[in-house]
């Protein structure tokens, strides 16, 4: 999971910012100690969190 929060000089809207988001997981290799342990890659699951004020976007 990676929770951001949305910046306009740097994001056109939610949806850039959760791209962002899900972008940073991968390149951060996020799931790296989940896999050292064992776990299935298919079975891992990447959610990007964008915030604006009271609004939220989840991606996947």
């Amino acid at each position: 999971m990676d929770f951001k929060v949305f910046d306009d000089s740097e994001e056109s809207g939610l949806e850039d910012t959760v791209a962002s988001a899900l972008r940073q997981i991968d390149e951060k290799n996020y799931d790296t100690q989940l896999l050292d342990r064992g776990i299935p890659e298919k079975n891992i699951k990447h959610y990007g969190f964008a915030f604006c004020g009271k609004k939220v976007l989840i991606g996947c």
